[in-house]
């Protein structure tokens, strides 16, 4: 049983091929550039309705999938040297998604990782670096709902940590993939509390996926919005060297983004199955219930060593958690933890699940 990849297996929406159909001739066309006129408007409403921030379609760009958009923007935004012609910094929270690290160092930045551990509840604290560092600082990258450990950063951390980008001038890429799967409140964004606080409008750029939260990883869609700067820098990239989504495949995204009651759905099966993780982990030391997103973090004596005694002993394959982090100072934040994907039907995963449990607690 593979419970490595995050890859969604609830149902995507019934109305996908119908849509898909109708726009079938677009095929015959070269789509947008940016993303057409219509996903831009279905994205803008839903960035309102969901976070009550208006954001114009200039300040909206379509992906593929927002991997393009993380590693793409830091190509557009991040510049080869800081305002004194030094090496630019890239923050990167440790365990992290692998796009940031190759981001920064395709950039020529210098990746600086801060541990995403119990202590700080898995959200890194930038402000405990040194100034010399903060001073050379072009881009925190931050996750949240966080993968891999299910943490949201709530109101206090976005606005504590954008202070620290307003006093340091650097940028904040927010990924908010997992944001529409959670357990109880939905998860604040980075960009309404910036708003919120009167931030540079540059400071902050989101984003998002359909992969999640509407089942739709095939799709390969998503968006980066932030300031108009940015998001000017970032399609002005996209027109050299970038890839449009297929105008058909922009019509399934924009009526996936109008559309509410799937995602409702999504999130109902979600919250049921937190429900029976938390059941068969309840008496395992140190177990946390994810706040969001589909995966565990559970807690080992060695990631890769367990990984190896489910998979040889049962056939449940699960992911090391050093795999998702770097060595810093001799020492690696996921090298004590698994993670394991809950994106199997509700059954298998009860059973993949309980032999976790048994293999290596019991």
């Amino acid at each position: 049983m593979h419970m490595t990849i995050g890859e969604p297996k609830h149902p995507f929406p019934s109305w996908v091929p119908e849509v898909l159909a109708q726009a079938v001739d677009g095929f015959a066309k070269y789509p947008p550039n940016d993303g057409a006129p219509e996903l831009l408007d279905a994205i803008s409403g839903w960035l309102n309705r969901r976070y009550g921030v208006d954001v114009p379609n200039d300040q909206i760009m379509a992906l593929n999938g927002t991997r393009e958009g993380l590693f793409n923007a830091l190509i557009a935004l991040c510049p080869e040297q800081t305002s004194r012609g030094e090496k630019p910094v890239v923050l990167i929270p440790n365990p992290f998604y692998q796009v940031y690290a190759v981001a920064a160092v395709t950039v020529g930045a210098e990746p600086v990782f801060l541990p995403a551990i119990p202590d700080n509840n898995f959200l890194p604290d930038y402000s405990k670096l040194p100034p010399e560092i903060l001073n050379r600082t072009e881009v925190a990258f931050i996750c949240s709902p966080t993968n891999p450990q299910g943490a949201v950063a709530d109101r206090d951390y976005w606005a504590n940590l954008i202070a620290l980008a307003e006093k340091y001038d650097f940028k904040i890429f927010a990924d908010e993939c997992y944001s529409e799967i959670y357990r109880d409140a939905p998860p604040p964004g980075a960009l309404e509390v910036a708003r919120e606080g009167g931030a540079d409008p540059e400071r902050v750029t989101i984003f998002h996926s359909l992969s999640k939260r509407s089942n739709l990883p095939g799709l390969r869609s998503g968006f980066v919005a932030g300031g108009p700067e940015s998001i000017k820098r970032v399609r002005q990239l996209r027109a050299y060297a970038g890839a449009p989504l297929p105008l058909p495949l922009q019509r399934v995204a924009e009526r996936a983004w109008t559309d509410e009651e799937h995602v409702i759905e999504n999130r109902r099966l979600y919250q049921e199955k937190y429900a029976i993780a938390d059941e068969i982990f309840a008496d395992v030391p140190g177990y946390r219930p994810p706040e969001a997103g589909f995966f565990l973090w559970l807690p080992v004596e060695d990631g890769e060593a367990a990984a190896m005694k489910m998979w040889t002993e049962t056939g449940v394959r699960v992911l090391p958690g050093a795999y998702l982090s770097r060595d810093v100072n001799e020492e690696n934040p996921g090298k004590g933890f698994i993670r394991v994907a809950m994106v199997a039907p509700k059954e298998d995963m009860t059973r993949g699940l309980i032999q976790i449990r048994d293999g290596l607690y019991k």
